[in-house]
């Protein structure tokens, strides 16, 4: 048993190490008051028992680390965002600031509307930020906008659905743009003629 116990603690720490080290492929985006114990950590588990590589919070991250040096490394490096609006993901300067450096990145974000419409996201000057990071905030939020993405209303949906309906999102994505790698290096390889 003591063996057993070793062995699976052993994985573990293995697991925990590789997820901070491998570049992610999924980047997810949330209120952490709002969706980290439903939808954000559930997408995040769903994603991982298909053996990609997200990036949550606190997942990824463990004591120690600076906060932006890990989050922004993380969205450069990702291949597609997910974001998670709710009802107070506005509220926080953290949640803009990431959906902002996705949007300038031009990486592939898909939205995930919880509990909150489209037309109610805005940035709100309460005084704490720099104008130039409302306009900011601002802009990325538009760009959210309009972009197709899920809704989902707790009171009646099924959150296994939302989650299956988005790892699905991603998947396909990221197959679409591994063919479009593929595709691209076809073109720039030499053609030899014999």
């Amino acid at each position: 048993m003591h063996r057993t116990s070793q062995f699976l603690h052993q994985c573990h720490q293995t697991r925990v190490a590789n997820r901070a080290t491998k570049p992610c492929d999924v980047f997810i985006n949330h209120r952490g008051i709002d969706t980290k114990r439903t939808v954000a950590t559930l997408l995040y588990d769903h994603l991982y028992r298909f053996n990609l590589h997200p990036f949550l919070d606190s997942k990824n991250m463990k004591p120690g680390d600076k906060l932006f040096d890990n989050i922004n490394g993380a969205i450069r490096k990702c291949k597609v965002g997910v974001a998670v609006f709710s009802p107070r993901y506005c509220e926080s300067y953290f949640c803009l600031h990431e959906l902002s450096l996705m949007m300038e990145s031009k990486k592939k974000v898909i939205p995930i509307f919880c509990d909150i419409k489209p037309s109610q996201l805005r940035a709100v000057d309460n005084g704490k930020c720099a104008m130039e990071d409302i306009r900011r905030f601002n802009w990325a939020l538009e760009e959210a906008k309009y972009t197709v993405g899920l809704t989902f209303d707790s009171l009646k949906g099924n959150w296994s659905d939302v989650v299956t309906s988005a790892s699905d999102n991603v998947i396909k994505t990221l197959i679409e743009m591994e063919g479009g790698k593929q595709m691209q290096r076809r073109k720039t390889s030499p053609i030899l003629h014999v």
